[in-house]
């Protein structure tokens, strides 16, 4: 169940050499760096935007029914509620009080040994014939679920922190909302919160009728547009694999309801042979179907380009 960070050498030497080439530097450098957060040198906003054009390019200048739009980072704070972010767009945090670290509790389950994972299945009942992602989803699941003691539990069953390598002293599992709250105007009260946006596809969402009805669109069409997001992750790391500030270019396609199941099948192949085009080893390449349990929560189906 441990998994031993053997690419940790690799993603240094990856590090180093995309700042000596001018790819990708440290954020606020020279004040201490700020946490998960990367500039893109001479050549890496070259790189970004050969990608964000080729892809412009592939989704909306070579189509007919795909038009595109960008739309403003900030938006009214009804929109996330509408959008079910507000309510559900969380993850499990879990804090040491000794080391005064805090974990996303799947992520830190993933580096525990198997003895420990043993023991809390054991604990708390999880079914022993699931595989190893959907044990840790379900140990998740009943922690999330108990209104007290679950850092007992997760104390007990000897959870090691990955900073002190010592079993911590937790507290209780709890949700984190992911969404960046700031405020609008000189007022810093309830009535003027905003989020910035954790994905692009609301923006677009709401523009639906506007974009239909100036581009002279009918269904099926899709919107495109590329864009900063924004997400407060409890952990990050790994070089620019998990950052709170990023860039998505992102398509929805709008199709009637009868029709779904032949668009996403359609899309899902045509983003795979994408990739392949870029001269990417089809072998490295794979799409991947995700479980009931792990789709977002707007979400009837997904696959993976992985």
């Amino acid at each position: 169940m441990a998994t031993l960070k053997s690419d940790a050498k690799i993603l240094e030497i990856l590090t180093s050499l995309s700042k000596q080439r001018g790819f990708v530097f440290q954020s606020s450098e020279i004040y201490g760096g700020l946490g998960s957060t990367w500039d893109y040198g001479p050549l890496g906003v070259e790189l970004k935007r050969n990608i964000k054009n080729l892809w412009w390019q592939n989704i909306v200048t070579s189509r007919e029914n795909v038009v595109g739009m960008d739309a403003s980072i900030l938006m009214h704070p009804k929109v996330w509620e509408a959008s079910g972010h507000v309510e559900n767009f969380h993850d499990p945090l879990v804090d040491n009080k000794i080391s005064k670290k805090r974990y996303r509790l799947d992520h830190l389950l993933e580096e525990q040994t198997d003895e420990v994972i043993a023991s809390l299945v054991k604990t708390l009942k999880v079914d022993k014939s699931l595989d190893e992602e959907l044990t840790i989803q379900a140990i998740v699941a009943s922690l999330l679920g108990m209104k007290e003691n679950s850092g007992d539990i997760i104390k007990d069953c000897g959870v090691i922190d990955a900073h002190t390598k010592e079993v911590g002293d937790w507290t209780n599992t709890r949700q984190f909302n992911l969404m960046f709250k700031t405020h609008i105007g000189p007022v810093s009260d309830s009535s003027s919160i905003a989020y910035l946006r954790p994905e692009t596809a609301q923006g677009i969402f709401v523009n639906y009728l506007n974009a239909q009805s100036t581009a002279r669109q009918k269904i099926p069409f899709g919107i495109a547009q590329i864009g900063k997001a924004f997400r407060n992750e409890i952990t990050t790391g790994n070089f620019i694999f998990r950052t709170r500030e990023f860039e998505q270019m992102e398509m929805e396609f709008f199709c009637h309801p009868d029709k779904t199941g032949e668009w996403l099948d359609y899309w899902k192949e045509e983003r795979l042979n994408w990739f392949k085009s870029l001269g990417i080893n089809p072998d490295k390449l794979r799409l991947r179907p995700h479980g009931e349990d792990e789709m977002a929560h707007y979400s009837s189906a997904c696959y993976d380009v992985e």
